[in-house]
């Protein structure tokens, strides 16, 4: 703690030597000051790293130099002193952003406590969080060896994302490499799982199957949708939206709504747009949405829109299963569409069941492979959670989510699918009408390496649409990305490290579905 320089500003400074004296044995360097008007000068003419400030002074009283000092430095941590409870003194304090308050009388061994929390704090908060993540490191590889079903998978998976985020900020490279392979071997465990039981779980419908796109209206919305009051229901479908994605902009949301149920479904596959929100709309798997809608189904070499559709599936999907309720359905793709839907909110109260699909953490993982600006900004998982959080704080659709709950709508959440930042390159060779997708292939003859992907080469038994007779799907695994040996360097060098999504992963499968409750 040497060369910690601390100002103490009290009227009474005389009564306090035992203190300082304590502090400076400690190595402290301590400055006073006995009004707030000194005080006040000192912090703008020299460099203090924190400052113990008397709430009751005469003159210019505490709380004043307490935001004039915060004027001057905003960064500056204030402890506040007081002999007062008074609970509109102590919000106020907090409200002028002070670090923390004590109650007089004080001992020394406070003091010392409130300068560690302030200022050590983000080493000690490092030190047990590497702590626990070694002792969860464990855990967490022992439950790997583990058979694990669809709901355990879950489980670890909210696990990994809790410890993403709590590792962020280390400075220990070494810890998050060590969490950056248990991730890997996670994912690489998982799409083994998921190639070894997705066609049973789409052609069945057993206690083992887990809630996925094309069953999530019937297993998870329509209950709600049933239970609702008189009040109208959102669901809000935020494409492309990952689970550590949605765990950020949560603590906004915290404040307008209770969370009811806080789940993770399954994706279908290819974790694609076309594929998988139409799924969760139609309630029907692809070749099932093109069998009952043949000319508005569109496959990946057909011109036009793939999701054009959606309210007309939705519609549909309503119509099947018996509800008769008053719907609305709004597609934002852009910052204009937002705020106009933020402007006539009041018009979704005449409906019994609102729609809104917000295409922004689409566009942005899209945009996080065409511009360069933006792969700066999101070039690792916690810079993109970050831009996702920057806009979010922004946007229309927190304005909309307001209104949602002065109006005192329930709210869904969910989203289709994740996304991947894919690392390394798998060669794929195809013919020319093969897709350009990174994350999966459909097409004939396809050459690629089989340990790297997941082959289907029935597309009618996952239920996808068979462009010809000897069409297979291929798709990629764990953070891998489908390259052609033509330019291979160059394309490689890319795509790697952009978003990506299609194939199978935890991120891009494992999706988040909440139910949220109005305060």
């Amino acid at each position: 703690m040497e060369n910690i320089k601390i100002l103490w500003v009290d009227d009474e400074i005389d009564l306090l030597k035992p203190h300082i004296l304590f502090l400076e044995n400690k190595g402290y360097v301590l400055s006073t000051a006995t009004n707030g008007a000194d005080a006040i000068a000192m912090v703008s003419e020299e460099f203090f790293d924190i400052v113990f400030l008397d709430e009751n002074m005469p003159g210019i009283t505490g709380l004043e130099t307490l935001t004039r000092i915060k004027t001057s430095d905003p960064s500056l941590p204030v402890i506040m002193i007081t002999k007062s409870e008074e609970e509109a003194i102590m919000e106020e304090a907090i409200g002028s952003k002070i670090s923390d308050y004590l109650i007089k009388p004080v001992n020394p061994h406070q003091i010392l406590l409130s300068i560690i929390k302030n200022l050590d704090k983000k080493r000690l908060i490092s030190e047990t969080t590497q702590s626990n993540y070694q002792s969860e490191f464990r855990q967490i590889g022992m439950r790997l060896g583990d058979r694990l079903d669809t709901e355990e998978w879950k489980d670890l998976f909210k696990t990994l994302v809790y410890w993403d985020n709590e590792l962020e900020n280390l400075t220990d490279e070494g810890m998050k490499e060590i969490f950056d392979m248990q991730k890997k071997e996670a994912n690489q465990l998982f799409s083994d799982f998921v190639g070894d039981n997705y066609i049973d779980w789409v052609n069945n419908n057993d206690e083992d199957t887990p809630v996925m796109s094309h069953t999530l209206f019937r297993k998870k919305i329509a209950p709600v949708l049933k239970s609702k009051g008189k009040e109208p229901l959102f669901l809000l479908v935020i494409d492309n939206l990952r689970y550590d994605q949605w765990k950020v902009i949560k603590p906004k949301l915290e404040n307008y709504y209770r969370i009811e149920d806080e789940d993770l479904y399954y994706s279908i596959l290819p974790t694609a747009t076309q594929y998988a929100r139409n799924a969760l709309f139609a309630g029907l798997m692809p070749s099932e949405i093109e069998k009952r809608f043949p000319t508005k189904w569109k496959n990946d070499d057909d011109e036009g829109g793939k999701n054009l559709y959606e309210k007309v599936f939705f519609a549909d999907l309503l119509k099947r299963t018996g509800f008769q309720e008053k719907m609305s359905y709004n597609k934002i793709t852009n910052l204009n569409a937002g705020r106009k839907l933020s402007d006539n909110f009041n018009n979704l109260l005449n409906f019994d069941l609102n729609v809104i699909v917000y295409n922004f953490v689409d566009m942005l993982s899209h945009a996080r492979t065409e511009m360069e600006i933006i792969k700066e900004l999101a070039d690792d998982e916690p810079a993109y959670r970050s831009l996702t959080e920057t806009w979010f704080d922004h946007s229309p659709l927190l304005e909309i989510i307001e209104k949602i709950a002065q109006a005192k709508g329930k709210l869904i959440i969910t989203t289709d699918h994740g996304t991947i930042r894919v690392q390394e390159p798998s060669k794929v060779i195809g013919d020319r009408n093969t897709n350009t997708n990174l994350r999966y292939k459909q097409g004939r003859n396809l050459n690629f390496n089989k340990k790297e992907v997941f082959l289907v080469n029935n597309p009618q038994d996952i239920f996808l649409p068979r462009l010809n007779v000897s069409t297979s799907y291929i798709f990629a695994k764990e953070n891998m990305f489908f390259a052609y040996p033509n330019n291979y360097n160059y394309y490689v060098n890319y795509y790697k490290n952009t978003f990506q999504h299609g194939g199978i992963s935890l991120d891009e499968v494992l999706i988040p579905f909440v139910t949220l409750n109005p305060k």
